[in-house]
């Protein structure tokens, strides 16, 4: 018998995806969106500082977070949908208003309130009217962070907003402003200094015109968090006449300095007024007004409610009982007794910053804390999850050695450094059960082991670990095993910044680096420590302070100033060790550690944070740095390369070459594979040089607006972590490594890049499993190529292995609508057993001017199915080997080799090449009947219908339909499957997995295809 299936020449569209072309942005630069960043989660709440609700929609609900924009819900917290990617570009958010009268109008101020030295900076205030769709900046773009937005209930013109300002320097936009046209305008309505700004606003309700604002003095340098200042620098202001005129208030509260406040009305009694005071000793607390803010009494001064203020002070009052509060700190509080005695209550994380209470009932809100937002219907007994909401923050980005890899990173107020795979890597009931923890804490970094992912080196502030995902425990091995908390650096023997790098060696995987201001070393897993360096920072005397002034000690090591912060070895040449420290000093050692060099770039202003060090992996001459200043007040990037062990160095970012001059990098890094293709981290997005620096473009593509805390080059796929947005990878960069068309080649000219080596993999995601967050695509190599302006003839892409057999092709027409809109273009089919072309156009494979991305999912087609929909999908996955890629574009030709690598998972379950060999013959056979079968089906229905019209041959309609009967399944409910179900019950049996096929596959074959043979003899004879 013929097998016409093992030669057929079919060109179709089975599994494929595209995305939009490489062109020219709208100022002039290049475009990146044919390549798409995955989302892989963590789909975990992060830092949530603002939420709000509406009355008129109870389900509606938005939240915003300190890295991670502003969503919505509108199913009580179900689930959540970000709504200004696209539109802000900051993702900071400092508080969101909704109105009153119109559910659809809302107003968000820009930049966080919890003032932490990694805050992220606003820029001004955004407004929506159709809930979110779509957004329009409205101004304050230079107020830094916005600690409260109000709207009038009256009028949505009228706005009012409270700005903290700057946080790392003094600027004049803080105070308090107010629009009367909805943000067309605005006017300062109160403004004490350049130092001093506002960080709550509240209307009292009823009555509008009376305004209540506080004053906070707040500003952060790397070594320390002022918040507070004198009597004329801070307190409660009241204005009676819609802000024309403010008084200060300072009956009954404290006196002495003063620092964040924040304030509480209730809509049940307007003559109450709550306040929550940062203030020396017991001073601090809760003060209430009975008379409308003219005078308080402090009702409590309890320290839960007022730790970390410069973070918290966050005060509620319940909108039908005035004597109901609530109070969000490290901890969650409520009082029934106007603030007298207070109740801890259960919030589904901790470290609490925001709620909104419906007025219309008081069980009913919303609340955030560094886990995300969460929506209770019973006053907080229970709660929805914050595991629908990928905001995670995260430091920095590791992998591991297996496949598929894992990213691992510390996440911010979380219990351990988690780790989450690139793809699935085995079946799961949910998609959370891929989120693991790996060791350390919040800050880590987490560090899997080179050739043993199960053991994770892993940081908790300063504090060394040995994680075994086995056994899920650490072994702790703290250099200096002393506690640093709560102390002056000055005093410490090990200064640990909440980040301490932890490297392994290129060279040796037992070799640990860890640092302090010292580089440490350990060759046993941190079971013994030897000091490499003498102290590398600056170490300024005036910078070693006890962190927190005037009024709250805070020292968790976050300002820690004089530490190494980067630190790593060349992978090019062992003993060349660089590092970077957050005062400012560059150091190289090229002898492993027994002499170093200062090598900071002459020129760069002093007191900077290295945040990475980049020793090329091309050349151990070579290394780049990229500094943060924007805690000293100095947005602007600096990036630096040296080809000389840092004798000299050279900016590659001035503010004119692509990088703009108010974008602080942190983080660059070197392809391992083509020297001079760099990769920018910034706090918003991601950006490539092809040229070593001297020129950066743009590669963000659907990556939104986010803080890139580090990025790495790995089996070439670009891997993100973001403050704010979780893990993301690019997949696939090859052809940004094609030297001969980023050298030179002409945009103009139609190219087929290299695609990638890729592993020939089966997907593990469970049938109908959500496409949300995490994204983990169906297997597929990325094949990228440009097409040129003004293109109309065809394009078909065609797949050979390496005997010169065509596997598949795919092709798109030049009469397809738009060349690759929504809507597919005419089909033209013949028969398959002739081993004819079949051309199926289709939307998938685009031909748009630029750069186009197509995905082909590794198989063979499938078999015929008369429902088109179905037709020719599912075939059998190709062998792994070499194979060629051709692109054809009217009459021109390009082609690639191409690899698709072996599962490596596959040797441990004992599957060799022979067995897939075996395999896939098989299931090309079965696929061979199945789609006769489904033809001879499809046929003789079309022959019976044609000769009921007609006089028919009773006994030519009887063989007929007892073939029919053979082939087809009788409906009706659990009926015996016929011939073609059996064929495919065969076939999904034999395709579920790669394997050594049993016997009795190939038995039943066997007597299934002689079943099929005398069903034609029956019908020929």
């Amino acid at each position: 018998m013929s097998h016409p299936l093992l030669t057929v020449t079919t060109v179709l569209l089975s599994v494929a995806a595209s995305l939009a072309p490489l062109a020219r942005s709208a100022d002039g630069d290049l475009s990146f969106d044919a390549f798409e960043y995955r989302n892989v989660g963590p789909a975990r709440g992060g830092r949530v500082t603002a939420v709000a609700g509406t009355p008129k929609m109870p389900g509606t609900f938005y939240f915003g977070a300190s890295g991670g924009g502003v969503w919505k819900s509108t199913d009580y917290g179900v689930s959540w949908k970000n709504v200004s990617d696209g539109f802000f570009t900051t993702p900071s958010i400092g508080d969101i208003a909704v109105s009153t009268i119109d559910p659809n109008v809302l107003y968000v101020g820009t930049g966080s309130d919890g003032l932490r030295s990694n805050v992220i900076p606003g820029d001004g205030m955004y407004k929506s009217v159709d809930g979110g769709t779509s957004w329009s900046k409205i101004g304050l773009k230079d107020s830094g962070h916005i600690g409260a937005v109000e709207i009038d209930p009256r009028s949505n013109s009228v706005v009012w907003v409270a700005a903290i300002g700057q946080a790392f320097n003094a600027n004049s936009m803080r105070g308090v402003y107010k629009s009367e046209d909805g943000g067309k305008s605005w006017a300062q309505s109160l403004f004490l200094s350049e130092t001093v700004g506002f960080s709550d606003l509240e209307l009292l309700p009823h009555n509008p015109d009376i305004v209540f604002a506080s004053a906070w003095k707040a500003e952060r340098k790397p070594w320390t968090i002022i918040s507070g200042g004198t009597a004329k620098e801070s307190g409660f202001y009241k204005s009676d006449d819609a802000g024309v005129s403010w008084r200060k208030i300072t009956k009954g509260l404290p006196e002495t300095p003063v620092g964040k406040l924040d304030i509480a009305v209730s809509a049940a009694d307007s003559s109450v007024v709550y306040l929550l005071v940062e203030a020396p000793g017991d001073q601090g607390g809760v003060y209430r007004s009975d008379d409308q803010g003219e005078s308080f009494r402090q009702v409590s001064s309890k320290k839960g409610l007022r730790t970390r203020p410069f973070y918290y002070t966050n005060i509620e009052a319940d909108p039908n009982n005035a004597d109901r509060v609530y109070v969000m700190a490290t901890r969650y509080y409520r009082s029934e007794d106007g603030g007298e005695s207070w109740e801890e209550r259960d919030s589904p994380h901790g470290d609490n910053h925001d709620m909104w209470i419906n007025p219309n009932n008081s069980q009913l809100f919303i609340q955030g804390n560094d886990g995300g937002a969460n929506v209770t219907h019973n006053g907080g007994e229970t709660w929805s999850s914050q595991f629908n909401q990928p905001t995670t923050e995260l430091y920095q980005v590791e992998v591991d050695d297996q496949y598929p890899y894992w990213l691992y990173g510390g996440q911010q107020d979380n219990s351990s450094t988690i780790a989450v795979p690139s793809r699935a890597p085995y079946r799961v009931q949910s998609r959370e059960s891929w989120l693991i923890e790996t060791g350390g804490c919040e800050t880590g970094p987490a560090v899997p082991k080179p050739g043993n992912h199960n053991v994770v080196y892993a940081n908790c502030k300063g504090r060394f670990g040995v994680f075994d995902k086995r056994t899920g425990r650490e072994q702790s091995y703290y250099v200096g095993a002393a506690n640093m908390y709560g102390q002056n650096p000055r005093d410490l023997r090990y200064r640990f910044q909440r980040v301490s790098p932890i490297h392994v060696s290129p060279h040796d995987p037992t070799v640990v680096y860890h640092a302090s201001q010292f580089v440490h070393r350990t060759q046993d897993e941190g079971k013994s420590w030897e000091q490499l360096s003498p102290d590398l920072t600056a170490f300024e005397d005036d910078k070693q302070v006890i962190s927190g002034a005037p009024i709250t000690r805070d020292i968790t090591g976050e300002e820690f100033y004089s530490t190494i912060y980067s630190l790593r070895e060349s992978p090019v040449v062992a003993g060349v060790i660089w590092v970077g420290a957050n005062d400012g000093p560059v150091h190289v050692t090229r002898d492993g550690g027994e002499s170093w060099k200062d090598v900071t770039p002459r020129g760069l202003a002093s007191g900077g944070r290295v945040d990475s060090v980049e020793p090329s992996p091309h050349d151990p001459a070579k290394a780049y740095i990229s500094v943060l200043r924007y805690q000293l007040g100095d947005p602007r990037p600096y990036v630096y390369r040296t080809t000389n062990y840092g004798r000299s160095w050279v900016s590659l970012a001035n503010g004119k070459n692509g990088i703009a001059i108010n974008e602080p990098v942190r983080v660059v890094r070197e392809d391992p594979i083509r020297a001079g293709l760099l990769f920018a981290g910034t706090d918003r997005g991601v950006y490539v040089s092809f040229d070593d620096g001297q020129r950066w473009h743009p590669l963000r593509s659907n990556l939104p607006v986010a803080q890139v805390s580090d990025l790495k080059v790995f089996r070439d796929d670009l891997v993100l972590s973001t403050m704010g947005r979780g893990f993301w990878v690019l997949d696939k960069i090859n052809a940004l490594r094609d030297s001969a068309f980023w050298g030179g080649s002409s945009s103009d000219q139609a190219y087929l890049f290299e695609p990638a080596s890729t592993v020939r993999y089966r997907q593990n995601l469970r049938t109908g499993d959500a496409p949300d967050d995490p994204d983990y695509p169906k297997p597929a190599v990325y094949v990228d190529y440009l097409i040129p302006e003004g293109t109309t003839e065809t394009l078909t892409i065609e797949f050979f292995a390496a005997s010169g057999e065509r596997v598949n092709g795919y092709t798109l027409e030049s009469s397809a609508p738009e060349n690759g809109s929504e809507e597919p273009g005419p089909t033209v089919e013949e028969d398959m057993a002739l081993s004819t072309v079949r051309f199926l156009e289709t939307s998938e494979l685009t031909a748009r001017p630029g750069m186009n991305r197509f995905a082909w999912d590794m198989r063979y087609p499938g078999a015929w199915h008369k429902d088109e929909d179905r037709r020719f999908s599912n075939g059998p996955l190709v062998l792994p080997g070499q194979y060629r890629v051709r692109m054809t574009l009217g009459e021109r030709e390009f082609e690639r080799s191409l690899e698709l690598q072996v599962d490596p998972r596959l040797e441990q379950l004992g599957v060799g090449s022979d067995d897939m060999r075996e395999q896939l013959t098989l299931q090309r056979q079965v696929l061979e009947a199945l789609d006769g079968a489904r033809r001879l089906a499809a046929a003789l229905e079309e022959s019976l219908k044609k000769r009921a019209e007609e006089e028919a041959d009773a006994t030519d309609q009887e063989r007929k339909e007892a073939a029919l009967a053979i082939l087809n399944t009788e409906e009706g409910t659990y009926m015996p499957p016929g011939l073609i179900a059996q064929l495919a019950y065969l076939y999904s049996m034999i395709s579920t997995a790669d394997q050594k096929l049993g016997q009795d596959a190939f038995e039943r074959f066997g007597e299934l295809n002689e079943q099929l043979l005398q069903v034609r003899s029956t019908i020929e004879s």
